[in-house]
Formats: C-alpha cells, structure tokens, sequence
C-alpha cells in the first residue's frame, strides 16, 4: 500500500533527497506513521531511520534545508534531532539491541530495516513508510500492524516478556497507548506486563512520571490507572493509592471504597479541566484516608483529619518521584488540604462568612477548588446528586456576589503593620500582630466593611484594650 499523502511536506522530499545523495534508504517510523493511519492529523514529532549512518543523515538534511537549522547531536545513543518550522525530527541509523538484566540502556550494533522494527515496543509502533525514490510512500507492516490498528490492540512485535523485561517502561508505554488511543492490550501481553511488574523498578522516577502524566492527560484516565493496578504495577510506583484499595465490614458497617470513588473523581476532573496539577489534586484527595480510617462503635468508619495528612502524604511523594516540588506542588497540596470545605458548605446553609474565610483560604484558586468539589460528587442516587451540584452552584454564586463586596481573594489587609507602629510608636512585636489578626477576623466575620476607615477605627479600639497609647496620647 502506499501512502504519499502522508508525505506532502517538504521536509519528507528534502530527507529523501539527502538520503540519495549519501545513497542511504530512509524511513519514517513510529508514532507519525500510526497517527497518520488513525487520522489524528499531522504530527509535529517525527523520527526517520536510516540504513546507515542517522547523524550524517541529519546534517545532510540541515544543510539542504533553506533554514539550515542546527542539529543536535547525541552521540551516546547515535542519534540527532533538528527543527524545521514547527516540526521535530529525530534522525537515527538502524539498529539491533541487547540489554543487561539490571538495565535498561540497550547494548547497540548496526542493523537492518527489520532489526530496527524488530527492536521496537508495539506492532503499531513499527510501521514504516519509505521514503526510497523507488517506493516513496510504500508503507511496510512486518507485524500486522495495521491490523492491530484497525482491531484496536496494543501488541509487541516479539515476545512480551523480552520486550518488556528488557525495557520495563514499555509497560507503562503500553497502558499509556491504551489509555489515550481507547485500546485493548493483548492477553498475552497483559499477562507479560503482569509478570514483568517489579522489573518497573529498574526505571527512574522522571521516566515514570512523563508516563503518568500523559496517563493523567488522557480522555479517560481511570482506563490506566486501573490496568496499573491490575498488573501489579501501581503497588511499586504509588503504594498511596493501592492502600485506598478495599471494603472493611465491621458491625455490618462499611465504607466505600476509596480506590475506585478516586478513579470516578479523577474520570470526572478530566471532563471539566486540562490542568494537569488539578488532575493529580483529584488523585491524590483522598490519599490521607487510608492513614486516618478509624472505626467508632458510635458513628462508624471516620477518616477525621485525611485532607491534613493527605497534604503532607503529597509533599512526601512529589519528592519520592522527583517532580517539582515548586508551585505545582504547593497547588496540589493546597487542593488536597482544602478539597471538603466546600462540601461542608454545600450540606449547610450557606453563610457570608463561611464564604469569605473559603476564599481567604483558598485565594486564587478557589475555582479550582470548586470543580474538584463538583468532581468529587460520585453518589449514584440521582437525588442526592442534583441536591449537592445545586448546593454547589449556590455556593459558587456566593463567592461571587461576597468578593464582588469584600474582596478577600489574596487579602491584603487595610492597615499595614508599619501603620500600626506608627500610630502606637512600637517596635517589631506582638501587639502588631494580635491587631493586625482581629482586624482580618473582623473583616472575615463581616463585623466590618473591608475598608480602611473602618479598620483604622477597629485598630484603635484594639489598641486601647491592648493598654497602647497612641502617639499624641504619649
């Protein structure tokens, strides 16, 4: 079959014209090829393989490009990369690999066509098109990789259990691919991953997380994280949420379980936001339950204080998997701490103050806060349902109308603490902050109008039970 539509951009007939000059054969491979068979529209990120040398390749094309862009060079792996335009393409020679059973760097030798599609990780992932002057556009499919496409399912070209035990990470690569494409990963392969779990350790935690990103970036992203648990691979990589796993019945008392409801939270954050941290705020919101569950003959399961330990478990395992333990965590973690406030104000009448101190609390990010509120509503009566996204709604009606009057989103308070020293003639100390607090509860509580006049006057009386003397008084 060919296929020289996929081939229309100019960079394809630049390549192919390069590679004659070095009478080398081309191909693109890989993820462009796939995309292109699914009409997912035209990728930005192409890999090309040559029978020969990929670097040489990469600089003949660089030089025959009108831009003459730079190539970067990767000499450990045989590799080279270049932009054109807004396109990404990474060059490399053919290619057989070995690996050592403790690693998952490959031991690397010149090959052919068919070792490099032997090497790679899904038969989707093999499929080739020519970019020979001969057979330009041929497509070549060794694997039944079309098929696969068309049947939806994810499959390794060669034995699962080589494939996966000498790159682990294509075992997260093949739950990603079937998370984000909506496949079925094949039987054999499924029990191959499952096999395979405990090799997932051999690979860095920064490997894993793009992983789980790009899972988390899904459509749906319970479709993975319920294969990763089914393979046994969660366990090694966020023991947190496996421990949310499970019913426990005493006294014919059960709770839900906490594993599934996250999933349920996190399938229905994806269907509101694209904010990646939001979505890990949905994972992580209940990881606290499981350190905290208790049972009370009196009221049952209790998991009093999960959102404060859950905030601390986000910090503990940010740092475990090295992701950034900057502003994204901090978000993550504000949203875990805060993530049943406004639930409990859903459940209650809805009170000015109660308002004001949520979005004190919460600042700007107090509508994140409430869609992963909105999001964590899993009940399936529909009643229950209706009655907490109206109470929800309310409530997002309040914070409007009470920081439209107030503005408390990231309080800044009307009398200063150098005003305050001035006015009393104080130093540094304690008094200043005991003034500058009652005036904030003041304010939050709605005693008075967030103004300075009504602070100033607020800071005086204060003062004046604080046994202080204003300055003319001295």
């Amino acid at each position: 079959m060919n296929y020289k539509k996929a081939l229309q951009n100019n960079i394809f007939k630049v390549i192919s014209e390069s590679a004659k000059q070095l009478n080398l054969d081309s191909y693109v491979i890989g993820g462009y090829v796939r995309d292109f068979l699914l009409k997912k529209g035209d990728a930005k990120d192409i890999d090309v393989v040559a029978i020969g040398s990929g670097i040489a390749l990469a600089k003949k094309v660089a030089e025959n490009l009108p831009t003459a862009p730079k190539v970067q060079v990767f000499k450990t792996y045989g590799t080279a990369m270049l932009r054109y335009k807004d396109i990404e393409v990474e060059f490399v020679g053919a290619r057989k690999e070995s690996y050592a059973k403790n690693s998952r760097n490959p031991i690397v030798e010149d090959g052919s066509l068919t070792d490099d599609q032997n090497r790679r990780d899904f038969t989707i992932n093999a499929l080739a098109l020519s970019l020979s002057e001969a057979n330009f556009g041929e497509l070549l499919d060794p694997f039944n990789g079309m098929q696969d496409l068309e049947n939806k399912i994810i499959r390794t070209p060669l034995n699962p259990d080589i494939t996966y035990s000498d790159d682990p990470l294509r075992m997260m690569r093949a739950i990603r691919f079937a998370t984000q494409l909506n496949f079925k990963i094949e039987k054999e392969s499924l029990k191959a991953i499952t096999r395979n779990a405990e090799r997932i350790k051999i690979i860095t935690n920064e490997r894993i997380v793009v992983e789980l990103h790009k899972i988390l970036e899904s459509e749906t992203p319970s479709i993975g994280f319920l294969l990763l648990e089914k393979t046994g691979i969660l366990k090694y990589i966020l023991p947190e949420l496996t421990a949310l796993k499970g019913i426990d019945e005493i006294e014919g008392q059960r709770h839900k379980d906490n594993f599934y409801h996250t999933l349920e939270v996190v399938d229905n954050i994806a269907k509101n936001t694209n904010n990646l941290w939001l979505r890990w705020a949905a994972l992580l919101h209940d990881i606290g339950k499981a350190p905290t569950k208790r049972f009370s003959k009196k009221v049952g399961w209790t998991f009093h204080g999960h959102e404060f330990e859950g905030s601390k478990m986000v910090f503990r395992l940010f740092k475990r998997l090295k992701m950034p333990l900057n502003d994204k965590m901090k978000f993550v973690q504000k949203m875990v701490l805060m993530s049943s406030r406004p639930i409990v104000l859903a459940q209650d009448l809805v009170t000015d103050s109660a308002v004001r101190r949520l979005v004190f609390d919460a600042g700007d990010y107090v509508d994140d806060l409430m869609t992963l509120c909105e999001a964590d509503i899993t009940t399936k009566n529909p009643k229950k349902f209706n009655k907490y996204h109206n109470n929800f709604k309310i409530v997002r009606e309040k914070i409007v109308e009470v920081e439209e009057r107030d503005h408390v989103r990231n309080f800044q308070p009307p009398v200063t603490g150098e005003e305050i020293m001035e006015t009393f003639n104080l130093k540094p100390s304690r008094e200043i902050g005991v003034i500058k607090e009652a005036i904030k509860e003041a304010i939050l509580e709605g005693d008075i109008p967030n103004e300075h006049e009504a602070a100033y006057k607020l800071m005086l009386n204060k003062g004046k039970e604080l046994g202080l003397k204003t300055t003319n008084e001295q």
